[in-house]
C-alpha cells in the first residue's frame, strides 16, 4: 500500500481507504463488518472514513467496535457532520451547536479521543461560513480534531472557505470528498484546479460508480439479487448509471482491464488514482474478499494510451459537466 499526503498538510493517508457508507449497521452484520475492517488493515489500508448519519449513527459505532484494540496511532479516522442525526432544529447543518455536539457524539461512538479529519458533509447556505469554520477551529484547538475538510463542496465554496480561514487565522481545509469515477467526472473542470491551487486534496467516493464499473450489471437484464441496485439505500444513488447505454459501454472496458492484468474494479480504482489531486479512493465492502481485490489497484500506473482507450469507450456516457 502506498500513502499520499493530504493537501499541503503533514497527514499521510493510504491511497485506498475503507469507507462504511451503506454497509456497516445496515447492509451487513457486525461480525462481517469487523472482518472487512481487519481485512483492510491486513492489506495495508490505514485510512477509515465514516459519517455520523450513516445507518442513523450506527455505522460509527460499528466501525469504532471493529477498530477497538488497534493501536490508535496506526490508522487515520475520518468522519463527517451536516445531515440530521435527531429530530430537533439544531440536530442538523453546520451551526456551532450541531458541529460541537455532533463531534462529541462521534467521538463517543467511535471510541476515541480524537478525529483525524472532521469533514463538513455538505455546504450549509443557512449558516455564516465564518461560524462553521470557527467551530471547526475550536475543535482543532481543543485537540478533539486534528484536521478539517469538506465533502461535495463547489469550487467557489472551497475558495471562499480558504479565503475566510486565511483572513481570520483559522485552521484551513485540507481536503474535499467528492464523488469521482470514470463515469462521474464533474470535479475535473473546476473543483480540481481550484483545490490544486489552494493545496487541497480530493478523497473520492464511489470510484467504481456504486459497483457499476465492476461489470456485474448487464444491459437488458435485472440487477443481481442482493446487489446495491436492489437495496433500499443504494438504489437511488446507482440509478443514474443503470441505463442500457451506460451498461453496454462498461462491458467494453472488460478487455481493457484484462489486457492490463486487472479486474474491472481494480481498473476503476486505479483510474481515479491517476489524478494527482486525488489523495485516496474510498472503497466499501460487504465481504473481506472484496477488500483484497480492491487493494490490487494500489500503485498501478495506467499508461496514456490505455487512458485514451478508456475515454474513447466511455465517450458520450461519462458525465463531465459540474452539477448546477
Amino acid at each position: 500500500m502506498k500513502h499520499r499526503r493530504l493537501g499541503r498538510s503533514g497527514l499521510s493517508v493510504s491511497e485506498i481507504s475503507y469507507g462504511n457508507w451503506i454497509t456497516h449497521g445496515d447492509q451487513i452484520e457486525a461480525d462481517t463488518a469487523k472482518a472487512c475492517v481487519h481485512a483492510a488493515l491486513d492489506e495495508g489500508i490505514t485510512t477509515f472514513d465514516t459519517a455520523d448519519v450513516y445507518a442513523q449513527t450506527r455505522a460509527e459505532s460499528v466501525l469504532g467496535e471493529a477498530l477497538a484494540g488497534v493501536r490508535r496511532e496506526s490508522y487515520e479516522l475520518f468522519t463527517k457532520v451536516f445531515w440530521p442525526t435527531g429530530p430537533g432544529e439544531n440536530d442538523k447543518g453546520l451551526g456551532r451547536k450541531h458541529i460541537i455536539e455532533s463531534a462529541h457524539n462521534s467521538l463517543r461512538r467511535l471510541g476515541t479521543d480524537h478525529i483525524d479529519l472532521y469533514q463538513a458533509h455538505r455546504y450549509d447556505p443557512t449558516v455564516p461560513l465564518e461560524e462553521t469554520l470557527r467551530a471547526f477551529d475550536d475543535l482543532v484547538r481543543a485537540g478533539k480534531v486534528l484536521y478539517v475538510g469538506v465533502s461535495e463542496w463547489t469550487a467557489a465554496q472551497i475558495a471562499d472557505a480558504a479565503r475566510i480561514a486565511a483572513e481570520l487565522g483559522l485552521d484551513r481545509i485540507i481536503s474535499n470528498q467528492p464523488q469521482y469515477s470514470m463515469l462521474w467526472r464533474t470535479i475535473e473542470a473546476e473543483v480540481v484546479p481550484t483545490s490544486r491551487t489552494l493545496g487541497i486534496s480530493q478523497i473520492v467516493w464511489s470510484p467504481i460508480a456504486q459497483g457499476v464499473l465492476t461489470g456485474k450489471y448487464l444491459p437488458g437484464q435485472p440487477p443481481p439479487t442482493g446487489s446495491r441496485a436492489t437495496g433500499a439505500t443504494g438504489a437511488g444513488f446507482i440509478a443514474r448509471f443503470m441505463s442500457d447505454e451506460v451498461l453496454t459501454a462498461v462491458q467494453h472496458l472488460r478487455p481493457i482491464a484484462t489486457g492490463a492484468g486487472l479486474t474491472m474494479a481494480q481498473l476503476a480504482i486505479a483510474w481515479v488514482l491517476q489524478n494527482e489531486n486525488v489523495a485516496s479512493a474510498i472503497v466499501g465492502a460487504s465481504r473481506p474478499e472484496q477488500v483484497k481485490d480492491n487493494v490490487g489497484a494500489a500503485g498501478v500506473v495506467l499508461e496514456p494510451e490505455l487512458l485514451a482507450r478508456i475515454d474513447k469507450v466511455l465517450a458520450g456516457v461519462a458525465t463531465t459537466e459540474p452539477e448546477a
